[in-house]
């Protein structure tokens, strides 16, 4: 017979964990990486670096010793301040500024920060004004040269006895100014052959541009250009003779539409001289008048006084 009186016994058994060993060598480690990482970026930034910047670092960690004062609060420093130029302390010996009169007459310029610069510092900012002021005067020139050779394009283009001649007015911003030439054509002529005197349409195309040209208020050029290979009847009357004529008229034009004379500067004959094609000094586009409109400085700088 079974004995139910024993008693049951119940055996657990508890599995220990293993210990921790600690995580203290990651922290060294970690350490260690991060000083390698800043020295090397120290050397990166030391070979990049150019001597005067160098310069300034040693400045900064090592800053020049203030000067000797008895003002201030008595402190370290002495009561003198962080200059603007890095760490250098105001009181040094590059920023001392001695009050004494550097000369009799003029006591009040006895400082070293009036006496750099003086006259010339204030004669600097009256030539940088007056360099500004040049510069805005050529750019307001362009801009009105421009306008009057579009304006001039605009005038011929309106005229219709000028539909023809198109290909015989040129009109050209440069560096000096304008240039506008009137020039012949093959089976197109501005200017009857041998003749001084402008055909009605070269006349309208001059009148046309004797208003714009007072506008701009400039010097203007007129020059007449002949073709090589021209006949003269008159063995006293040539290409110089002929060529000049024509720039005479040609001022005449301009000053009976607008044009004063003093505003032209210069009117003479070229004859076959300067070619406008060097190459073929016989063809009909050598025969010509050009006008050029020079674009010149006023004849009294800005700022100057007397």
């Amino acid at each position: 017979m079974a004995n139910y009186d024993q008693p049951i016994i119940i055996k657990k058994v508890k599995k220990n964990k293993h210990v921790h060993h600690g995580g203290a060598w990651k922290i060294a480690y970690a350490d260690f990486v991060t000083a390698m990482m800043a020295f090397f970026l120290l050397m990166w930034l030391i070979s990049m670096t150019t001597p005067e910047q160098k310069e300034g670092l040693a400045d900064y960690f090592a800053p020049t010793s203030a000067s000797n004062s008895t003002s201030g609060s008595g402190g370290v420093l002495g009561g003198t301040a962080m200059d603007n130029s890095g760490s250098k302390m105001s009181g040094s010996s590059a920023d001392v500024i001695n009050d004494s009169p550097a000369s009799p007459q003029s006591a009040d310029r006895g400082t070293i920060e009036n006496n750099i610069g003086g006259m010339a510092r204030d004669n600097g900012s009256e030539l940088t004004a007056s360099s500004d002021s040049e510069v805005n005067l050529q750019s307001q020139q362009d801009q009105a040269f421009h306008s009057a050779a579009a304006s001039i394009k605009q005038a011929w283009q309106s005229l219709p006895e000028l539909t023809p001649f198109m290909d015989n007015l040129l009109v050209e911003q440069t560096e000096d100014g304008l240039d506008i030439q009137i020039i012949d054509q093959q089976g197109r002529p501005m200017f009857p052959e041998g003749s001084k005197y402008p055909l009605e349409a070269t006349r309208v195309a001059i009148a046309a541009i004797g208003p714009i040209l007072q506008q701009l208020n400039a010097q203007v050029t007129i020059s007449g250009h002949t073709a090589a290979g021209g006949r003269y009847d008159n063995p006293r009357y040539g290409p110089w003779e002929l060529s000049a004529d024509r720039a005479n008229v040609v001022r005449s034009v301009l000053g009976e539409f607008g044009l004063g004379n003093d505003r032209v500067k210069s009117v003479m004959g070229r004859a076959t001289d300067e070619p406008y094609f060097p190459n073929d000094p016989y063809m009909a586009a050598n025969e010509r008048v050009r006008i050029t409109v020079l674009q010149s400085p006023p004849p009294v700088p800005l700022g100057l006084t007397p």
